[in-house]
């Protein structure tokens, strides 16, 4: 099964608005990540560029739609759709998350969580499976950002990534804004929870900017992905690659587009953490 090891180094989420910046300019920018549901038709000027694209930047492609997650079955028609695009533009890796976001037919603009039990564990690993069978490369799971727990779960969110991983030999994207985002909502240590995730397994790093909610006595992140990173994700960034070493790390921003300047500053800054950290060794 193809291994999905991007090129270490600080990547950006691809956005039309900066298409011109990113051929023209030729910035530092180690990969670009895109939507696979954004390029599910056939052409276009949506192609055009990612064909342009991937002449000048290694490409990740980040799947929302599979529903990996869900009880029902994986939908085939959409898992072809993602087959194709892969094989028309051959990224390096391909990810999807740790959620559901389809009932029955009905795609659902959301990521919504799971509780974690073994019914769950076996369905999931299921999907995982069949997908990776399906694209013949090994895929990269996401963990989520919450806003609810499940009476039900028997096992830790951690615990129950291990065990997909152990499973199905899929790799992981650790999303360090959605670990803060989760900690915060849920009460928990976010830097036990790095602490006890499998780095190993780590073959991309996600930051993204976050909306607080003031709901009177508490506050709610919500993992939005319109402004700039957090400072205390950029701290949680730094302790998990105390933990890691450097991992390719991608800026996400997918809403509230800034100018590409305003990206690409992010983006140094996390190349500047991948530098300050590259002499450790990654996490065996």
């Amino acid at each position: 099964m193809r291994d999905s090891r991007l090129p270490l180094g600080a990547g950006i989420g691809f956005k039309p608005e900066h298409f011109h910046d990113l051929v023209n300019g030729e910035p530092d920018v180690s990969f670009i990540e895109v939507h696979a549901e954004n390029y599910m038709g056939s052409g276009g000027s949506a192609w055009a560029m990612l064909d342009r694209l991937r002449q000048f930047y290694p490409l990740s492609v980040h799947g929302v739609g599979l529903s990996i997650g869900g009880e029902g079955p994986i939908n085939t028609d959409h898992l072809r759709r993602v087959k194709s695009l892969c094989e028309r533009f051959d990224p390096v890796s391909f990810s999807e998350h740790l959620a559901w976001s389809t009932h029955e037919q009905n795609f659902l603009n959301d990521l919504l969580p799971l509780p974690y039990t073994h019914a769950t564990l076996n369905r999931v690993c299921d999907h995982i499976d069949l997908v990776q069978s399906t694209l013949k490369r090994q895929i990269l799971l996401e963990n989520p950002a919450t806003y609810l727990t499940f009476s039900e779960s028997t096992m830790g969110e951690v615990e129950f990534i291990k065990a997909i991983v152990a499973r199905t030999g899929c790799g992981l994207l650790l999303d360090v804004n959605n670990v803060h985002i989760s900690a915060t909502n849920h009460g928990f240590s976010a830097h036990r929870y790095l602490a006890e995730f499998p780095m190993r397994d780590v073959h991309e790093i996600h930051l993204a900017g976050h909306t607080e909610e003031d709901l009177g006595d508490w506050t709610l992140l919500i993992d939005t992905h319109d402004r700039p990173v957090d400072g205390m994700v950029w701290d949680l960034f730094e302790t998990t690659l105390l933990h890691s070493g450097p991992i390719a790390t991608l800026v996400e921003w997918d809403q509230d587009i800034p100018p590409f300047a305003v990206l690409h500053a992010e983006a140094q800054r996390a190349a500047d953490c991948l530098f300050r950290f590259s002499g450790m060794k990654a996490a065996s």
